[in-house]
C-alpha cells in the first residue's frame, strides 16, 4: 500500500486561499494538488512540502532545480532537506514529516518514464530527511500527467505505466476545493519563462543594431535624461502604447542599469499603473536580444515586483528565479525573491515605496524652478555608506531632519549612467537594492524556493549548474533591517561572505 492510502493530511495552500484547509486523502490528491502548492506547473524540479504539528498541517514548501547529472543528486538532496528544515524552523518549528515530488517529463514521446531513473534521487532525499529526523510520508514521481509512488514496494500494487493525475474531465475533490479557494495555476514554469524570451527574426536584427549603436554612448547619458526617457515611455504605455522604436528601447535598456533610474520604475505600482508597467517591462525584457541578454535583468526584476504587488506570486517567483539565472548577484532580485520565500507580503515594501514617491513629488511641486535633479544617494535612516537602501534625494538626515547636500544645491548638472562593471560596493552599482528601509515586512506563511543559477548585463554565456540552495538569508536580513533600521547594506556584506563560502567549495 502507498504510504498515504489510509491517512488524511490537512493542508493550507497559503494566503491566496485565505488559509482555508484542504484535505489530502492520498497520493492521487497529492499529485493533483502539486501546481496549487506553487501556483504553476513545475518541470525538472524537486518539490518538498513540510508537515508540522500533530495534525500534520502544511509548513514550508520549496522547489529546487532537478540536477541533470546523477553525481549531483546526493548534494542536492542534502541541500533540499537542510533548506526545508531551516525554512520551517523560522515559521514555527521543525517539520515532522515531508511530502516529496520529483517532476520530469520525458524528452520524447518514446522515452521511458523517468520513475526508475530518478529512484536513486528519491532514496537520497529520503535518507537526507531521515538524518534530520524528518520522515518521508509520501514520495511521488510526476511525469507527463501521470504519477508513481517511490514508497509503494508491494508487487502488483501499482500500474507500471503510472496513474493519471486526473481521472476524468472534472478536478478531484482536493483540486476543486483549491479552485474554490481562488487558487489557479498559471501554466508551467517553462511556459512563463518562454513568454519572456528575446524576440527572434526578423525584428531582432534592427533592435540588435540599435543596441550596438547606443552602447558606446550610454556612459555619457545623464541620469536626468535616463529618468526623463523612462517617464516618457511609461506615460505612453499608460496611454495605451505597446511598443517603442528601437533607438529609444536601446537607450532605455542601458539607462535602467543605473540604480536610481531603475528605482523610479519600482514606483510604478499604483493600481492604475500596474497593467501598463507590466506591459512596458515585458516589452523591454524581450528586446534585450543577444548578445545583450543581460540587459533584461532590470526590466524582468521590475516585472516580478509589479506581478507580486498585483497578487501574481507565481509569475513573480518564476521571473525572479530566471533573473538569478541571468545575474546571480543582482541584489534587488535576491532580496525580493528571498523575501517572498520567507513568507512576506509586499505591503510594507509597497508603503515604503509610496512614501518615497510622495516625498519626491512634494519636493517637485514646491521647487521654485521645475523638478530638482537627482543627486547621489547619501546615508540616511536604513542606509549604509553606499546608499544601499536606495532612497534617492529623500532629504532626510540620520536624525530625521533635513540633510545638507554635498557641494550645495546642484542645478542642471549631469551624472553619468554607471557602467555595468562597477564594483558591488559602489553607490551606483546597478545591483544595489531599491527597497527603502521603512516598516517591517508582513508575513503570510512560507513559500517555495527555486534553485535557478547564472550572468550580468553583457552576453549570457549559458546557465551555470545549481551549486547551492538559497537559504533565505537575504529575506531574513531584510526583515531584520526593516524592523531595526540598521540598513540593508549589511545584507550585502553577509551575502558576499555567503557567496564566497559557496564558491570556495
Amino acid at each position: 500500500m502507498n504510504a498515504m492510502n489510509n491517512e488524511h493530511v490537512t493542508l493550507s495552500l497559503g494566503p491566496a486561499s485565505g488559509q482555508r484547509p484542504i484535505v489530502v486523502r492520498g497520493p492521487a490528491d497529492m499529485a493533483e494538488l502539486l501546481p496549487y502548492f506553487l501556483g504553476f506547473y513545475p518541470d525538472d524540479s524537486i518539490v518538498a512540502v513540510g508537515l508540522q504539528g500533530p495534525d500534520l498541517h502544511q509548513g514550508g514548501v520549496i522547489r529546487a532545480d532537478l540536477p541533470v547529472s546523477p553525481a549531483e543528486w546526493p548534494a542536492a538532496a542534502e541541500e533540499t532537506a537542510a533548506l526545508l528544515v531551516a525554512l520551517s524552523e523560522r515559521h514555527g518549528g521543525r517539520p515532522l514529516q515531508v511530502l516529496l515530488y520529483l517532476c520530469q517529463d520525458p524528452a520524447t514521446a518514446h522515452t521511458p518514464p523517468p520513475m526508475e531513473r530518478l529512484r536513486p534521487l528519491a532514496d537520497d532525499l529520503r535518507a537526507a530527511f531521515g538524518r534530520r529526523g524528518v520522515a518521508v510520508k509520501e514520495s511521488l514521481c510526476v511525469s507527463n500527467d501521470r504519477w508513481w509512488s517511490f514508497l509503494c514496494r508491494r508487487q502488483g500494487c501499482c500500474d507500471p505505466a503510472g496513474n493519471p493525475v486526473r481521472r476524468g474531465p472534472d478536478p478531484g475533490p482536493a483540486a476543486a476545493a483549491a479552485t474554490v479557494a481562488g487558487l489557479v495555476p498559471r501554466g508551467s514554469r517553462k511556459a512563463i519563462v518562454g513568454a519572456l524570451s528575446p524576440i527572434g527574426p526578423p525584428d531582432d536584427e534592427p533592435q540588435r543594431e540599435a543596441l550596438v549603436r547606443t552602447e558606446p554612448l550610454a556612459g555619457g547619458v545623464s541620469r536626468e535624461k535616463g529618468l526623463e526617457l523612462l517617464e516618457q515611455a511609461f506615460a505612453e504605455f499608460a496611454a495605451g502604447a505597446r511598443e517603442l522604436d528601437e533607438e529609444r528601447t536601446a537607450r532605455l535598456l542601458f539607462a535602467l542599469r543605473d540604480r536610481l533610474v531603475r528605482d523610479r520604475g519600482v514606483e510604478y505600482v499604483r493600481p492604475d499603473e500596474l497593467a501598463p508597467a507590466e506591459r512596458l517591462w515585458r516589452f523591454l525584457a524581450r528586446r534585450a536580444v543577444p548578445p545583450y541578454d543581460g540587459c533584461a535583468v532590470a526590466p524582468l526584476t521590475l516585472l516580478a515586483w509589479a506581478s507580486w504587488v498585483a497578487g501574481d506570486m507565481a509569475t513573480a517567483r518564476v521571473v525572479l528565479g530566471h533573473v538569478l539565472r541571468l545575474s546571480p548577484d543582482y541584489l534587488l532580485a535576491e532580496l525580493l525573491y528571498e523575501s517572498m520565500n520567507d513568507g512576506m507580503t509586499p505591503g510594507a515594501l509597497l508603503a515604503a515605496v509610496e512614501a518615497q514617491r510622495r516625498r519626491r513629488e512634494d519636493r517637485a511641486a514646491t521647487a521654485p524652478s521645475g523638478p530638482e535633479p537627482e543627486s547621489e544617494p547619501e546615508p540616511g535612516p536604513g542606509l549604509g555608506p553606499g546608499g544601499e537602501a536606495g532612497r534617492p534625494g529623500s532629504g532626510q538626515a540620520p536624525g530625521g531632519g533635513r540633510r545638507r547636500r554635498r557641494g550645495g544645491r546642484r542645478r542642471g548638472g549631469t551624472t553619468a549612467v554607471v557602467p555595468a562593471d562597477r564594483g558591488p560596493g559602489d553607490p551606483g552599482n546597478p545591483s544595489g537594492p531599491s527597497v527603502p528601509g521603512e516598516p517591517g515586512p508582513q508575513r503570510s506563511g512560507p513559500g517555495p524556493v527555486s534553485l535557478l543559477p547564472a550572468s550580468g548585463c553583457g552576453p549570457v554565456t549559458g546557465a551555470r549548474p545549481a551549486r547551492g540552495v538559497r537559504l533565505g538569508r537575504a529575506g531574513a536580513c531584510a526583515s531584520a533591517a526593516f524592523r531595526s533600521g540598521t540598513g540593508l547594506h549589511r545584507c550585502r556584506t553577509g551575502r558576499q561572505a555567503a557567496r564566497g563560502a559557496r564558491r570556495a567549495h
